[in-house]
């Protein structure tokens, strides 16, 4: 099925940069700015949005498949409530709720983007 929208790709990929470098400066600061566990939560959301925001700069080409657009879409939301959440609670002492929300879209995300994988 073709996406209706491939100006998307462009989205994508733009917030995986975005994520990267946001997760350089939550790396920095957790280094140098806080200790124990808000550095620890820091240092977490800082390697998760480096990951997926390099996955997604990286896929994000081509996503003319409505079901690449939906995973990268889901691992895009899953990094921002996830690292969100645990930079939430290092940076202003905000609950983690919605970190495991993150997680389990981070996980749909790559599973559907396997399965995208594989009906190429």
């Amino acid at each position: 099925m073709q996406h209706p929208r491939p100006g998307i790709s462009r989205l994508y990929a733009a917030s995986g940069c975005l994520l990267a470098a946001a997760s350089v400066a939550l790396a920095a600061y957790a280094a140098h700015g806080v200790t124990g566990e808000a550095q620890a939560r820091l240092a977490i959301a800082a390697a998760f949005a480096f990951a997926h925001g390099l996955a997604l700069a990286a896929l994000a080409g081509h996503t003319e498949r409505l079901l690449k657009t939906l995973a990268l879409g889901a691992m895009l939301l899953g990094t921002l409530l996830f690292s969100g959440s645990l930079a939430g609670a290092a940076l202003r002492d905000h609950s983690t709720a919605l970190a495991p929300l993150g997680g389990m879209l981070l996980i749909g995300g790559w599973l559907l983007l396997a399965v995208h994988s594989l009906r190429r």
